[in-house]
């Protein structure tokens, strides 16, 4: 079966803080084949940090989860899904307004979705309460090499 995309990959991992990192490098190399600036792999790691502690944290509220991530690569455009089957969101709004944390006992900042709107061209949010959240993210890659590629282009 063809695919739509240049590339995707999925994973599935349990919701504890330690496979947050593990998301992190996950993307990290999955997005490798864009040759993606150095600020533009900071950003993705840090939206997809921001995304996974989101479903760990507030989800499962300390239970054992299962979080999915996908990536999707098409024309230099990347769409990653991070999703949970956890307890959802009941005010989407509210959740997304800088912050905003529903776990103040936690010291939590309520920045994540502020941090994932800042850093990736467009975040969009579904939830239902009692079924779990999605979050979609989507970033355009200027690659170093389509850069240089632009620039040998003489008229």
């Amino acid at each position: 079966m063809k695919s739509l995309y240049d590339n995707e990959m999925k994973v599935e991992f349990l919701s504890k803080p330690e496979n947050e990192s593990f998301a992190r490098i996950t993307i990290a190399a999955f997005i490798a084949q864009l040759d993606p600036t150095i600020d533009e792999v900071s950003d993705i790691k840090t939206a997809v940090s921001e995304a996974v502690t989101n479903s760990i944290i507030h989800a499962y509220d300390n239970e054992n989860g299962i979080v999915k991530m996908s990536a999707k690569i098409f024309n230099n455009n990347l769409e990653i899904e991070v999703e949970d089957s956890g307890k959802g969101i009941e005010d989407i709004n509210l959740a997304m307004k800088p912050l905003y944390t529903s776990k103040p006992n936690m010291e939590r900042s309520g920045m994540g979705f502020t941090i994932m709107e800042s850093f990736m061209d467009s975040v969009k949010v579904e939830s239902s309460l009692g079924f779990g959240t999605r979050v979609v993210m989507k970033k355009k890659i200027e690659s170093v090499n389509n850069e240089k590629a632009k620039s040998d282009i003489h008229f």
